[in-house]
């Protein structure tokens, strides 16, 4: 192990981020750093325990516990605390493709299940691992990784997120002659347009998109497979086709008023205003802007998380986020231990903002929309709500409504973070592959192939929507999966 009595001798410190009022004035991100000396003494903490639930990364009480891409968090922990960077990096690109990614908007699976974290802070597995790539960039190591040979085997990956980005950086770098289509404008999918900039700046997502291209992969960007190139095309001059393009199929609300004027998918809200800060800086006008507006966001993920941090920067009246799910302890509740990921309350930075220009928490719980108010021109005025209780009956949970515990809230823009409910449809026609009855493209167990030759499929698409970190290490496999098919093994 590295340095046996790091965790006793030094104790967990995090990158100081931006008071909430002051980053709020740009969409930078707001974390700073630390001094190499200070970071050598956070890697010190890591203990290289002997059964390192770090980097396990198996479903533990339905939920994951550890790294799925199973990073060799010890051994690059060891590597950076003995200041030796080059190595350090080596180790992480054995099994991440992209961790300035996954540094940067993974959860940290990884440090929920950090043994330290027992009866202490768990190790900064995330800044360490970012630490590591942005020093190897900022010091000229990362260079393009051009293949010696060709293998004369073509493939098409559709959609640039990071599942598709993985399985064509591991693909390409195997030899095969890799093309990546993207309907959006920027490659990226995901990452580029459905995570805003303050948590990943797009020059950090542009960076490797341009050193894949250099080496040797082909981005088709404002492509729509399906409708401005048909499958048939892709199948004709593509030797193996992926279908990596998400779980796009945003649920929607069904609630008296829903026609109204102001109400708009989260997505669509967080992707308008990314591109047009890329485009213009947002002179252009070209988002939904939540400015002067009472915005209510329904959803209590990240991505409703996202919304709010969003909507105070452009300088809303004010904002509410509601939750149909009862608030989560602010400690592990006795039937959810270790390992299991903590399911407990955190607040976000979206909501810290919230706090700080407003004076309250935004979140309310426990409630859902019972009606969307117009006014007399159809626009949006307000949102009447109700509380709920969950019940267990007949072996069931069901929800219901509060009796007497109806309120309206002001609203001008409602931001619908409802989650997704699987794949848009046009594309899986188009390819004609099978739907589960999830909607998502259906595989056998743990496997890639769908039901169409030659055409496989990874990410949200395929599991449903998950995390960036799942959609690589499916991105990863799936490129195995297809290597082995065109070359009949795989070394991937």
């Amino acid at each position: 192990m590295g340095k046996p009595t790091g965790f006793l001798e030094y104790e967990r410190t995090e990158t100081a981020a931006a008071a909430p009022l002051e980053r709020i004035k740009n969409f930078n991100e707001f974390h700073g750093g630390l001094t190499a000396e200070k970071r050598c003494e956070q890697a010190a903490r890591c203990m290289d325990c002997g059964v390192p639930f770090c980097q396990n990364g198996k479903l533990i009480g339905g939920m994951i516990s550890g790294c799925p891409l199973n990073n060799l968090i010890p051994e690059w922990n060891e590597l950076l605390w003995r200041g030796k960077n080059e190595q350090a990096l080596m180790r992480l690109l054995e099994t991440n493709n992209f961790p300035e990614f996954t540094s940067r908007v993974c959860p940290a699976l990884c440090e929920k299940a950090c043994i330290c974290g027992i009866h202490d802070d768990p190790v900064t597995v995330r800044e360490n691992e970012r630490s590591i790539i942005e020093y190897a960039f900022s010091n000229k190591l990362i260079k393009p990784r051009i293949p010696e040979t060709r293998s004369g085997k073509s493939i098409a990956v559709i959609g640039s997120g990071p599942a598709g980005l993985a399985a064509a950086d591991s693909l390409n770098r195997r030899g095969h002659t890799v093309t990546v289509f993207e309907r959006s404008d920027r490659a990226g999918g995901l990452l580029m347009y459905g995570i805003p900039n303050m948590k990943l700046e797009k020059d950090i997502v542009s960076r490797r998109t341009a050193l894949m291209e250099l080496e040797g992969v082909e981005f088709c960007t404002s492509c729509d497979v399906g409708n401005d190139i048909t499958a048939q095309q892709i199948l004709d001059e593509f030797d193996a086709v992926i279908l990596a393009c998400g779980s796009s199929q945003a649920r929607d609300i069904n609630a008296p008023g829903r026609d109204a004027q102001g109400i708009h998918f989260a997505v669509d809200f967080l992707k308008a205003t990314t591109k047009s800060l890329l485009d213009s800086e947002l002179k252009d006008g070209n988002y939904i802007s939540a400015k002067d507006k009472n915005v209510v966001v329904i959803g209590g993920g990240d991505t409703g998380n996202d919304c709010v941090g969003t909507a105070v920067r452009h300088g809303c009246k004010s904002v509410t986020q509601l939750e149909m799910m009862p608030k989560l302890p602010d400690t592990r509740a006795a039937n959810n231990p270790f390992p299991e990921y903590p399911r407990v309350c955190k607040t976000d930075y979206g909501q810290e903002e919230a706090i700080a220009v407003f004076g309250s928490d935004p979140r309310i719980y426990e409630t859902t929309v019972k009606e969307f108010v117009k006014d007399e021109n159809g626009n949006l005025s307000g949102i009447k709500t109700v509380k709920v209780r969950f019940e267990n009956k007949d072996g069931k949970r069901v929800m219901t409504e509060v009796e007497g515990s109806e309120q309206t809230l002001p609203c001008e823009l409602c931001l619908i973070a409802a989650g997704f409910t699987g794949c848009q449809s046009y594309i899986a026609d188009a390819f004609g592959v099978e739907l589960n009855a999830r909607t998502n493209v259906s595989t056998e167990a743990g496997g890639f192939a769908t039901s169409a030759e030659k055409v496989f499929t990874a990410g949200d698409m395929h599991i449903g929507q998950s995390l960036v970190v799942r959609a690589i290490r499916e991105g990863r496999d799936c490129a195995a999966a297809v290597d082995k098919y065109l070359m009949g093994y795989t070394n991937l």
